[in-house]
């Protein structure tokens, strides 16, 4: 039977012992045998019995011990220990959390592009820190950086979850390099997460299927800014983090034109798009709902623009849409890749357009803007081509026009 504000203050200490009143969802009274009662917690994190302190009753009332129970019980059910989070609070210092660490050992790599740099500080606030952000470095455990990865494997993510796990590794070895950790707990998860699939990403290459896949998109139903996304992914094939990370100002539309920077790059050399009508006519779509922001793509979930949409947005969706393990965001770069070659378009076009490296540096330099105007022409063609297929058309060649 639940307590009562009647039944506590009639509760009568025993001469000898302290006795438990209980309420309900593991809280109770203890009584002690001088008089003074406590609102108790008892829980288990991680298969440890612990007793969390609700208050002192009467300068805690029923209802208050209650509501610092349920806050308790949510924290436990997201992974955090609320007795240990108690423990920092009173000490007043975070400086050897694993979040402190973490970001300490994020501003020690100078070096990283900023693209990286972004991409690991998005993966520990979303992923990591509200587990295990509070949690001093050096009591971590495998098991609770077990249970945080499965969260991310859990959406279908495995390939962030890997990522995700290398990332706190390093940062705990940071730790264990600045004396305020002992060991990586992460060795011992080896094997501990399914693995993701090696190779190829899985990609549509064939006109029948990819015209089903062109159409669902059009016809997805989610995130208008995520849908758009979406759409684009097809007519440009840029890399999943480029599109997601794509600002205004690299854009002219007047130009046709997209001009990603070096640092923004995976082989950090600078890339130009050309853009097709269908890839302008989405841009201006949602500009009038971005366009006075910094990200094109900009998520819901940051201010005023600060923040865009996550890499992952778009090939959750395509997730979602019924294609996991037939198709990705990335595939779509083996899709244009393989379809384009199919149909005879110069390779030194394609490989420049899907901004692979060039292993003579010289080269590279040489040919960083070659094939503009052929590739212009073929981003069209191959935009059209998309066209013909959404609208089932025959399967037909690709009009080719360059070579």
């Amino acid at each position: 039977m639940p307590l009562s504000d009647t039944a506590i203050k009639n509760a009568k200490p025993a001469p000898d012992k302290a006795y438990k009143l209980p309420d309900e969802k593991g809280m109770y009274l203890l009584v002690n045998p001088t008089g003074s009662k406590y609102f108790r917690l008892d829980y288990r994190f991680f298969g440890k019995r612990k007793t969390l302190a609700l208050g002192v009753y009467p300068e805690t009332s029923l209802k208050q011990a209650r509501e610092k129970r349920d806050t308790a019980r949510k924290q436990i059910a997201d992974g955090i220990d609320p007795s240990l989070t108690r423990k920092i609070e009173k000490l007043g210092s975070t400086e050897n959390t694993f979040a402190a660490i973490a970001k300490e050992f994020i501003a020690a790599k100078p070096n990283w592009s900023a693209s990286h740099r972004k991409h690991v500080e998005e993966c520990f606030e979303r992923d990591v820190f509200p587990w295990l952000g509070n949690r001093p470095m050096k009591d971590l455990t495998a098991v609770e950086v077990l249970a945080t990865l499965r969260r991310i494997v859990d959406r279908g993510a495995l390939e962030t979850a890997a990522r995700t796990k290398q990332f706190i590794g390093q940062a705990i070895r940071y730790g264990i390099a600045t004396g305020r950790a002992e060991r990586d707990v992460t060795a011992d998860l080896r094997g501990a997460l399914p693995s993701p699939v090696k190779g190829h990403y899985p990609a549509i290459t064939e006109p029948k299927p990819l015209s089903q896949l062109l159409r669902d998109i059009d016809a997805y139903k989610g995130n208008f800014v995520v849908r758009t996304a979406l759409q684009l992914q097809p007519l440009i094939f840029a890399r999943p983090a480029n599109i997601a990370a794509a600002e205004w100002e690299e854009f002219d539309l007047d130009a046709a034109e997209w001009r990603i920077a070096g640092d923004k790059m995976k082989m950090k050399d600078a890339h130009i798009v050309p853009l097709s009508s269908q890839a302008i006519a989405l841009l201006r779509e949602i500009q009038p709902l971005t366009g006075n922001q910094q990200y094109v793509f900009a998520s819901n979930q940051g201010k005023n623009g600060e923040k865009h949409i996550s890499r992952e947005s778009i090939g959750a969706a395509i997730r979602r849409m019924g294609y996991q393990g037939q198709h990705t965001a990335h595939g779509f770069r083996t899709t244009a890749s393989t379809l384009l070659h199919e149909q005879g378009f110069h390779s030194d076009m394609i490989e420049r357009q899907l901004a692979h490296a060039e292993r003579n540096r010289v080269k590279a330099a040489y040919n960083r803007a070659q094939h503009l105007p052929e590739r212009r022409k073929m981003m069209q063609s191959w935009a059209d081509y998309l066209d013909k297929l959404k609208q089932g058309a025959d399967i037909i060649p690709l009009h080719k026009t360059a070579s």
